[in-house]
């Protein structure tokens, strides 16, 4: 189908969100918990530290299961994204994909920490396979934005869901601390005083609980988008043919970015420094688990505090780029990754940014809350704001970055291109972890390696000409 035909038949909503747009937008706030209560937070965090029982293990385990499932995605995302226009319909597929993903997700509750229940190997199964569904799930969904919300609203739209994203998941980490962590744990009159529906901290049945949360959230996020949403029509291609036609798109996308030197650096720098980014995020839980020796109620405090601190990434990116230009922004904002980065490498519970000792005994606590009551706590938080703060910038500040290295008539080939290297390295952070993990034999030594990525695409994005604030200006005269 043409571009021209989708405009055709997409909504026109006057630049106002309607219904199919809200539940389009409504959709990513239900499935985006998932990444939040299971990848990063709470879940993988509670299997390297009770599942495995050791963290240097656990980290080694999971990144190892992660590299299959970045390897996965690597091998069939693009082909799906480049041929789901030849495919016309999306709800056929996303139905399937989400009826997949809730009992798969769900059924991480019977993830056991004395082995009764799902095996480590099963539970990692489950979780990455929802994982790499996630990633069609992404493809999917992103393809019906237009349609759901038309060209004059898109961009309301996507800001909402990303908004969405970001409300559903701090609500739900902050149920989950108010109704199974904190109970037992305060007198506070606004907490129960037992976990809700009877969960057991013994058996870790509070962390267990979010694998039904993520599911019930999705489940809630999926029937808005299924009822009013529009569908693009079928076409009728066979499979096999539109897989074959997605593929010579994506060759005639890459010969395209080929033939602009300077776009093509910047895409092939950013393959190194957003799979960086993404590490950080992924593997920040399992680290504080086992480094900081923090449970379930600390990575609880930790999600919803940069989660929250996040949003603030989206106006520093913005600030940045018309300060010193999106290309200096871009750099400021992996620069300031990799010192968090370093930071994170220099803390324990008795060591502050590696040459601080610190004995807890020889201090009163910070106060009489139940998390965070040490000097090293507090710094590993402050330290998480700011990655937090410039991960997220980053992401606004690359997008910006390459509408101002890319022909206006080309946008959607570059964007293309974009969006496959934000999958063709997903195994490579997961990789370079378990071999560091491997090798050191500490989380330390896997989590080092991150440098590596930042550094190797902060290189890269040195040899990119423009950018800049004077080069935006300059061409702004012009």
């Amino acid at each position: 189908m043409t571009d021209a035909a989708e405009e055709v038949r997409a909504p026109a909503t006057d630049g106002k969100l309607n219904r199919g747009a809200l539940s389009w937008a409504v959709f990513e706030g239900g499935r985006d918990p998932f990444v939040i209560l299971i990848t990063i937070y709470i879940f993988m965090p509670y299997v390297a530290g009770s599942m495995i029982g050791d963290p240097v293990k656990g980290q080694e385990i999971i990144s190892q299961w992660q590299q299959w499932s970045g390897w996965a995605v690597m091998a069939t995302a693009p082909f799906i994204g480049a041929s789901i226009d030849k495919l016309g319909g999306r709800k056929g597929g996303l139905a399937l994909i989400v009826g997949l993903m809730i009992p798969l997700t769900a059924a991480l509750w019977w993830a056991k920490p004395d082995g009764t229940g799902l095996s480590v190997a099963t539970t990692m199964l489950f979780a990455m396979t929802v994982q790499v569904l996630f990633a069609y799930n992404e493809i999917l969904h992103n393809s019906l934005l237009i349609r759901a919300a038309g060209m004059h609203a898109a961009h309301k739209a996507s800001g909402l869901a990303l908004s969405l994203g970001n409300l559903f998941s701090v609500l739900a980490l902050m149920f989950t601390a108010w109704a199974f962590a904190l109970p037992g744990t305060v007198d506070w009159g606004w907490v129960p005083k037992t976990p809700l529906f009877g969960l057991d901290p013994a058996t870790h049945e509070p962390e267990r609980v979010v694998a039904w949360l993520a599911a019930g959230l999705l489940l809630f996020g999926s029937i808005p988008l299924f009822i009013w949403t529009p569908d693009a029509p079928r076409t009728g291609t066979p499979i096999t043919r539109a897989f074959a036609q997605g593929a010579a798109e994506l060759w005639r996308m890459l010969r395209t970015v080929s033939h602009h030197r300077d776009a093509a650096v910047y895409v092939g720098a950013r393959m190194f420094f957003v799979d960086g980014m993404n590490g950080v995020l992924v593997y920040a839980g399992v680290f504080a688990v086992g480094v900081m020796k923090w449970g379930a109620l600390e990575m609880l405090a930790y999600g919803i505090l940069l989660s929250m601190f996040a949003v603030l990434g989206g106006f520093v990116g913005r600030w940045l780029d018309a300060a010193v230009g999106p290309k200096n922004a871009v750099a400021i904002e992996i620069a300031m990754s990799m010192v968090g980065l370093t930071a994170f490498l220099g803390m324990s519970p008795d060591t502050i940014l590696f040459f601080w000792p610190y004995d807890a005994s020889a201090y009163p606590p910070l106060w009489d809350g139940p998390v965070f009551q040490t000097w090293p706590d507090v710094v590993f938080v402050l330290v998480g704001f700011s990655n937090a703060i410039f991960i997220t910038a980053q992401y606004a500040s690359s997008r910006t970055l390459l509408t101002r290295l890319t022909p206006p008539d080309q946008t959607g080939a570059f964007f293309g291109v974009y969006a496959l290297s934000g999958v063709a390295t997903a195994w490579l952070a997961p990789t370079l972890v378990n071999l560091g993990t491997r090798v050191s034999g500490t989380q330390q030594g896997g989590f080092a390696t991150l440098l590596v990525l930042l550094g190797v695409g902060l290189l890269g994005l040195a040899w990119v000409r423009g950018g800049g604030k004077t080069w935006i200006l300059a061409r702004t005269e012009s």
